[in-house]
């Protein structure tokens, strides 16, 4: 695929009205999802990973990957740190889902779940004094689901689970095994189901990239201008945003700065990376930096912008079905030596639910920090750039959404560069 053309920005309400948000002026013939057979497709991948991994089952305490093995969902931010909510998938036998409170009716639908039962919290908010106590009724009921239908075989993953749930599993003779490789693993191939609702995702988020590049002037503030994603995000279905990456100005190098109080003036840069988790809980995970006018960029702007956009089209362009992830680090793009130091984290990674494996490193770090693999028909993958010299005054941050196809790659965000940015020789 050749992305080194023109890509001329359409209007916001282009955007909108055709992007294919499921919902929106709809028809009959469009793909749509089929939401049990995707749940179907996701729980079957589970299962083959604990199959290969040789366990009784698996203990999932991540919404995230609760949600992936049965479509369920329940305060997805708040169980990220509150363990209030867990789900027992045995390999060869039921679901069980363990849920807080009262709300067993959230369920009502699944066919993934083939039993509900309430949740035994044990972390201190939920237990205080008596955590430990209840640490061990706790392990008990899921020790007798392991012996009940591992068929002999006590070995048991967990995604996250703390050392007194640990000790009070193992105190029952489980043995415990590492469970976020097989659940990463799982969802790193996507059904044509899941691309759907990734795109839903996608067609979301770039709405309210539109909406956010026609509200830009100077005078706002950042978050100001960032609550423009948020409020489209949910207006359209989405759930949360998994980081608030959005600075201006001199606070676009170096790159991590979240959105301030800071008044965004005219003839500035805004970065920002929007990390969405948008409707059926997909992630559109997109960078753009846009020039706050009125004016023209400056030859440095350009300069910036031009050299992330050259790594992020080259880099697209190299994806393809088989290529290893090493071997797609020594042919990336070779980044100008004074850039290299505030270079962004990786080359590119996995996304799914949320940023996903693999994380591919750059060539001159893989021995310590890259995984091995190829790329994978079905897989979907973020390529970035982050363009900063050490000292200057500005940054540009760049990121591209792609699927993996049997011949090469599809480019799935297709929000267009900046025209004042990108065409002009410096």
């Amino acid at each position: 695929m050749s992305l080194t053309g023109p890509v001329p920005r359409p209007a916001a309400e282009h955007v909108t009205r055709d992007a294919g948000i499921l919902g929106v002026a709809s028809i009959d013939t469009e793909d749509r999802p089929d939401m049990k057979r995707m749940r179907a497709y996701r729980l079957g991948r589970v299962r083959e990973e604990l199959r290969a991994h040789d366990v009784a089952g698996i203990l999932l305490f991540d919404p995230i990957n609760i949600r992936y093995a049965t479509g369920s969902r329940n305060m997805s931010v708040w169980t990220l740190h509150n363990a209030a909510r867990y789900c027992f998938v045995a390999t060869e036998g039921p679901v069980v889902l363990f849920e807080y409170g009262n709300a067993f009716h959230l369920a009502d639908g699944l066919e993934t779940i083939d039993e509900l039962r309430p949740a035994l919290s044990w972390f201190y908010f939920g237990g205080g004094a008596e955590c430990a106590n209840r640490a061990r009724r706790w392990g008990a009921e899921l020790a007798e689901l392991v012996r009940t239908h591992g068929g002999g075989n006590m070995r048991l993953a967990a995604d996250h689970c703390d050392f007194l749930g640990v000790d009070a599993l193992r105190s029952h003779g489980v043995e415990m095994v590492e469970g976020q490789r097989p659940m990463e693993d799982a969802r790193e191939i996507k059904s044509a189901d899941e691309i759907e609702c990734m795109r839903a995702a996608i067609a979301a988020c770039e709405a309210g990239m539109a909406r956010m590049h026609d509200a830009l002037h100077g005078g706002m503030t950042e978050n100001e201008l960032w609550a423009v994603l948020h409020r489209t995000n949910i207006e359209m279905g989405g759930e949360w945003i998994e980081t608030r990456l959005l600075s201006s100005g001199p606070r676009t190098n170096p790159w991590w700065r979240e959105s301030s109080d800071r008044v965004i003036r005219p003839g500035e840069l805004v970065s920002y990376d929007t990390d969405l988790i948008g409707p059926f809980g997909y992630c559109a995970d997109i960078s753009r930096s846009v020039f706050c006018g009125p004016g023209r960029p400056s030859d440095a702007q350009c300069r910036l912008y031009r050299l992330a956009w050259d790594q992020i089209h080259h880099n697209v362009d190299l994806v393809r079905p088989g290529l290893g992830f090493r071997e797609f680090a020594e042919r990336a793009w070779p980044i100008p030596e004074k850039y290299a130091p505030q270079r962004y984290s990786s080359l590119a990674h996995g996304v799914g639910m949320a940023d996903e494996h693999p994380g591919i490193a750059f060539a001159d770090v893989f021995e310590t920090k890259g995984n091995e693999g190829p790329f994978r028909p079905g897989m979907t993958v973020c390529i970035e750039s982050y363009m900063g010299e050490v000292g200057g005054y500005e940054g540009v941050k760049l990121e591209q959404q792609v699927l993996v196809t049997e011949t090469g790659c599809e480019l799935m965000s297709t929000f267009p560069f900046e025209e004042a940015l990108l065409f002009r020789e410096v």
